[in-house]
């Protein structure tokens, strides 16, 4: 491997039940109704994709802008006082970032994948960060992850991405990296799509150094 790509949310950050309380309550207070589907249909869209189906699909009474600043915004306050830092997560990042070059392909906004940076000490350690938002198209399509390569100067065959949801996962696979899954305890992947795109599973981000070592 000549990189190594890390999504944020459910990877970096345990933050894939904020996300939806958030949205949920968004949603209710504005005279929409959630669905089943929503949460994992959500999980991998870029901002305007994500607020744009909380409008057009679950009926909040909001413009697409309207429904992602009350989101972020809401985000932002809870990732102020500390962002919810998986365990081992930072340590993980700077270890494989003593080897490797590393970056970050995040659906997240710039706002909070720079907030959880800060907060870990990892601006100097992670030269690469792309949202979605800076794309074309949020996953499962590839965009994110091909210009996280780009940045980083690699080719996608030769980068690992380190995922946690079905969109995530489909969206490295699609680019062409080899994928890592650390599968969300909270919203697991559809475990055929886990199957067909992850190399290597793992149970914690701690294991993640040594399972590159076997790549």
């Amino acid at each position: 491997m000549d990189a190594v790509v890390f999504d944020l949310d459910g990877v970096l950050v345990d933050s894939e039940r904020a996300w939806d309380e958030v949205r949920r309550t968004v949603v209710a207070e504005h005279g929409g109704a959630w669905t089943d589907a929503a949460t994992r249909a959500m999980q991998g869209m870029s901002t305007p994709e994500w607020a744009t189906y909380l409008v057009d699909e679950l009926g909040a009474a909001l413009t697409p802008d309207e429904a992602a600043k009350v989101v972020v915004d809401e985000m932002a306050r809870r990732y102020a006082d500390a962002p919810p830092v998986i365990d081992g997560a930072a340590d993980a990042v700077r270890a494989v970032a003593a080897r490797l070059p590393v970056g970050i392909a995040s659906s997240s906004p710039p706002v909070l994948i720079e907030a959880f940076l800060s907060f870990a000490g990892l601006t100097a350690v992670v030269p690469v960060v792309v949202s979605s938002e800076e794309v074309a198209a949020g996953k499962p399509a590839p965009d994110v992850y091909l210009e996280a390569a780009r940045r980083l100067d690699v080719d996608p065959r030769r980068a690992a991405a380190v995922e946690d949801s079905t969109n995530g996962l489909r969206s490295a696979h699609a680019a062409g990296l080899t994928v890592i899954a650390v599968p969300n305890p909270h919203f697991p992947p559809d475990p055929a799509v886990l199957a067909a795109t992850a190399t290597t599973v793992l149970a914690d981000i701690a294991a993640l150094p040594a399972a590159l070592e076997r790549l």
